[in-house]
């Protein structure tokens, strides 16, 4: 890692045994709300990466993965508002137990946009899992049915996480120093 990108390091704010603790957490409370339904796993590239191989692999019902792309943020570290489907489903989820895992809920505003998508196309549930949320700084109510931790309104990284695709690899959860 070069060194300006290891100044971009700050506080860590979620170690990296705290983090895994959690997903097993969250991992058994999904297997006990599903037990004997199919669960249909959809995550949210890039930064759900991390977190949903984790949590897959933890649970113990039956479950399909498919993958959806959105983008609000482009290189900035605020969400435009402005919400883009750069990848859509390859799976149609009518009538599926659908469970959307997303890496942080920020203001709210990408993912109520993509929650009102999938909604429209009829599945049987739908509920989300959001390894974090920034309460403070969220502009749009919305219920988040499984949420690993909640943390101040700052900048993170690692764990999927990153800030112009750098910091994904970090084991751990820290503040963006810039």
């Amino acid at each position: 890692m070069s060194t300006e990108a290891a100044a971009e390091i700050g506080d860590v704010l979620i170690g990296e045994e705290e983090l895994q603790r959690r997903v097993s957490e969250l991992a058994a409370q999904i297997s006990a709300d599903y037990a004997g339904r199919e669960l249909l796993v959809i995550g949210v590239l890039k930064g759900a990466v991390f977190f949903i191989a984790d949590l897959v692999r933890r649970l113990e019902v039956p479950c399909e993965l498919d993958f959806m792309a959105v983008s609000s943020y482009g290189s900035s570290t605020h969400s435009s508002g402005v919400v883009r489907i750069l990848k859509d489903l390859d799976t149609p989820i009518a009538g599926r137990h659908v469970l959307v895992v997303e890496d942080v809920i920020d203001s709210g505003l990408t993912l109520s946009y993509l929650m009102k998508n999938l909604a429209s196309r009829d599945p049987a549930s739908l509920e989300i899992c959001s390894l974090l949320t920034k309460p403070g700084h969220r502009r749009l109510s919305m219920r988040t049915r499984y949420v690993g931790f909640d943390l101040p309104d700052v900048f993170v990284i690692g764990y999927g996480l990153d800030h112009q695709e750098r910091h994904r690899t970090l084991p751990y959860i820290a503040a963006l120093r810039l």
